[in-house]
C-alpha cells in the first residue's frame, strides 16, 4: 500500500511506478525549503507585530498627529521600486540568497533606526529608503525556491510553495498578539527592537547555504532585462491582485470601529470575528492547491476574487455577527487562493526573470495597502460605515472581470 504522504507516477523509461514525496516531506528534507519556511515565519512575526503598533509609536513617542501617523503608510509606496531593483539584480546574477541576506540586514538596520528615532521625520525617511529594500527579502526566497523546484520537478512542487506561504500566514496570526503583549509589558521601542531582531533572524535558518547559479541548482543568470511586452501579463495580473487586496487595509481600519461603535459588539466577539480569517486561510490553502490541480490556477483566481466581492457585501449589508463571520470566512477563502498560488502564477507569467516577478508581485501589497488606506479614508468620510466596504466590493468586481478575461485570453 502506498504511504499517505506519497503518490505514484510512471517512469516512462522503466514503465514502473515511481513514488513522489509529499510537499511536506519535500519541505522538511530540503535545507532550502525548510530554511525558507522558518525564515518567512520569523519575518512575518516581526513585521506583523510592528504594523498595528507603528501609528501608536509615532503618536505617543514622537508626538505625531493622527493624520501624520496615517501618512506613514504612504512610505510603503517605495517598496515596489526597491523590489524591482533587487529583483533585476537577482536575475542578472542568479545569487538569490546573497541578496536575501543583504535585504534582511537592511531590514534590521531600518527597524533599529525607527526604534531609536528621536525626531518625527526620521521613521518616515528610514522606512521609505532603507525599509523598502528590507522588505524585498521574502521575494528572493521565493525566487530561490522556484529555481530549485524547476531544477527538480515533482508533482507536489506547488504544494511546497503553499507550505512556505502557510508559514508566512502563520506569522501574521501570531505577530499582532505578540507585538501587543510585548508593547504593553515593556515599551513600543522595545517591541520595535524585537521586530528588528526577528528580521535579522531570518538569516539563521538558511545558515551559510549557497546555491551557485548555472550548476544544476539554478538557471543561468539573465543578462538581458525582460521587455515591456514580456512583463505586460505579469503587470496586468499584479494590478488585478492590487484590486483584490485593496479591501484589506479598509477592513482592518474600519471593521473593528464598525463592530465596536455602531454594532456594540463586546471585545471578545470582535476579536473572534477578526481572528477567524487567518485561521480559515491556513486551513484552505492546501485545498486551494488541490482544486487548482483540477481546474487550473487562473480559473481558481477568478473564483477567489468573486469570494472577495461576496465578503465585502457581507460587511456592508448584514450588520450581524453571523454575517460578519461569514464575510471573514469568505475572505479567508480569498487569501487561501491568492496566498497559496499568487506567487506561482506571477513567476510563470515571467519565467525568464522569476526574481523580478516575485519582487513585483510581493511588493504590490505595499502599494495596495497605501491605495486602500487612501480609498478607505475618503470613503469613510463621504459614505460612512458600513457602506465604505462597497468600495473594495467594486474593486473586487473589476478584478474578477479582469482575471476572467486573462483566463479567456490564455485559452
Amino acid at each position: 500500500m502506498t504511504p499517505p504522504d506519497q503518490i505514484e507516477a510512471t517512469d516512462p523509461a522503466l514503465d514502473e511506478p515511481v513514488a513522489h514525496p509529499s510537499a511536506l516531506r519535500l519541505t522538511l528534507t530540503s535545507p532550502l525549503y525548510r530554511g525558507a519556511t522558518i525564515a518567512v515565519f520569523l519575518g512575518a512575526v516581526g513585521f506583523s507585530a510592528a504594523a498595528p503598533q507603528i501609528a501608536s509609536f509615532l503618536v505617543n513617542d514622537l508626538g505625531a498627529s493622527l493624520r501624520a501617523a496615517g501618512l506613514f503608510y504612504l512610505t510603503s509606496l517605495t517598496a515596489p521600486v526597491a523590489g524591482y531593483l533587487i529583483g533585476r539584480r537577482s536575475d542578472r546574477t542568479g545569487r538569490r540568497l546573497g541578496l536575501f541576506r543583504w535585504c534582511a540586514v537592511l531590514g534590521f538596520v531600518g527597524w533599529i533606526g525607527i526604534a531609536y528615532s528621536t525626531q518625527l521625520w526620521m521613521p518616515y525617511l528610514i522606512s521609505a529608503v532603507i525599509g523598502a529594500f528590507g522588505g524585498a527579502a521574502t521575494s528572493q526566497l521565493f525566487a530561490a525556491i522556484n529555481d530549485q523546484l524547476t531544477a527538480r520537478p515533482n508533482p507536489h512542487n506547488d504544494g511546497v510553495v503553499a507550505v512556505v506561504r502557510m508559514a508566512l500566514t502563520g506569522g501574521w496570526v501570531i505577530g499582532p498578539a505578540a507585538g501587543a503583549f510585548l508593547a504593553a509589558h515593556t515599551s513600543l521601542r522595545t517591541m520595535l527592537v524585537a521586530t528588528a531582531l526577528c528580521t535579522l533572524a531570518q538569516i539563521i535558518p538558511l545558515g551559510t547555504l549557497r546555491i551557485t547559479p548555472g550548476h544544476g541548482n539554478t538557471p543561468q543568470p539573465q543578462a538581458v532585462a525582460p521587455t515591456a511586452k514580456a512583463m505586460l501579463p505579469l503587470l496586468a495580473f499584479t494590478g488585478l491582485y492590487v484590486l483584490v487586496y485593496l479591501g484589506e487595509p479598509i477592513k482592518y481600519a474600519y471593521l473593528p470601529i464598525y463592530m465596536t461603535a455602531q454594532l456594540g459588539f463586546p471585545a471578545g466577539l470582535s476579536g473572534a470575528i477578526i481572528g477567524i480569517q487567518p485561521l480559515a486561510e491556513i486551513i484552505l490553502m492546501p485545498l486551494a492547491v488541490l482544486v487548482a490541480r483540477r481546474i487550473g490556477m487562473m480559473p481558481l483566481m477568478v473564483i477567489g476574487a468573486a469570494f472577495g466581492i461576496a465578503a465585502n457585501i457581507c460587511f456592508a449589508t448584514t450588520g450581524t455577527a453571523a454575517g460578519l463571520f461569514t464575510g471573514q470566512i469568505l475572505m479567508g477563502a480569498v487569501w487561501g487562493v491568492f496566498a497559496a498560488l499568487g506567487i506561482i502564477v506571477a513567476q510563470r507569467l515571467l519565467p525568464t526573470a522569476v526574481a523580478t516577478a516575485s519582487a513585483v508581485f510581493i511588493s504590490s501589497t505595499a502599494l495596495a495597502s497605501a491605495l486602500g488606506g487612501a480609498a478607505g479614508g475618503l470613503g469613510a468620510a463621504s459614505i460612512g460605515l458600513p457602506l465604505v466596504f462597497l468600495i473594495p466590493a467594486a474593486a473586487g468586481l473589476l478584478a474578477t472581470v479582469g482575471l476572467a478575461l486573462m483566463v479567456r485570453t490564455e485559452s
